[in-house]
């Protein structure tokens, strides 16, 4: 996959942004020294919990040269650096007071060793956050899945991995590294101003794996048959808005 566009990424930064304060403002611990943000994109996330935690060593880490070349630029007061998540955290020589990661891990293979991994670089009592995209049932994610299965798309396409859990299963991992955890769910309805809207946010998240591998015509092509799905499943609203309905899922963990 093509690296990410923090620009693309962006254009909606306002509702990308607040399930990290939402995550945020749930921690609870008091005067943390040391927080990293795991799969920081254009830092927006680590802003926030730099906004949270003035006094503390802030770092935000993420695989794409591109949005922490965007964070740098943006936010000279907290430090970045590129990061592997499913190599990189043995490269990290201290502890941390809060491990955070907000909409990342659903491009990151194997959950179990992930976490245990995030969990292991913390203090003792540390807390770990992560938010994490479930919107599998929405309609956007079942047009997607439909077109790129279908007659006319199915071969410019490999099957695509998806590597994030069920409740059940994520309730299992937090349980076998502490018993001192919580699972919740947030639904976010985003008000978009049209279908193109809806289109303009997947480009950069859940679209991108696909026109990342068709040339610049198929994209116009795929684009356009997403666009028309898309008016089918999402009504306008009295007001000429769309609702976009979007649900998140957050675990929160204390390390014993």
């Amino acid at each position: 996959m093509s690296d990410w566009n923090s620009e693309q990424y962006l254009k909606f930064k306002k509702d990308r942004t607040q399930p990290s304060i939402d995550l945020a403002n749930r921690l609870n611990t008091g005067n943390p020294q040391r927080i990293i943000d795991i799969g920081c994109g254009p830092g927006n996330s680590t802003a926030v919990l730099k906004d949270r935690y003035p006094e503390a060593y802030v770092l935000g880490t993420d695989f794409s040269p591109n949005m922490i070349e965007k964070a740098k630029a943006d936010y000279n007061n907290i430090d970045f650096m590129i990061f592997d998540a499913t190599k990189d955290f043995e490269k990290l020589n201290d502890k941390f007071d809060i491990v955070f990661s907000n909409a990342c891990i659903q491009w990151v293979p194997n959950h179990k060793k992930l976490l245990n991994d995030m969990i292991s670089i913390l203090n003792q009592n540390g807390i770990m956050a992560i938010q994490v995209p479930v919107n599998f049932e929405e309609p956007i994610h079942r047009i997607i899945t439909e077109l790129v299965t279908s007659s006319k798309w199915a071969n410019h396409f490999t099957p695509r991995i998806f590597y994030t859990l069920k409740e059940n299963e994520y309730f299992d991992i937090l349980s076998s590294l502490t018993n001192k955890f919580e699972i919740w769910k947030t639904i976010y309805c985003h008000r978009m101003p049209s279908h193109q809207s809806i289109i303009e946010w997947y480009k950069s998240t859940g679209m991108k794996p696909y026109l990342d591998v068709l040339n610049e015509n198929e994209q116009k092509q795929f684009i356009a048959d997403v666009l028309d799905e898309i008016k089918k499943e999402y009504p306008i609203q009295a007001n000429g808005e769309i609702i976009f309905r979007f649900p998140r899922l957050f675990m929160m963990a204390e390390k014993e």
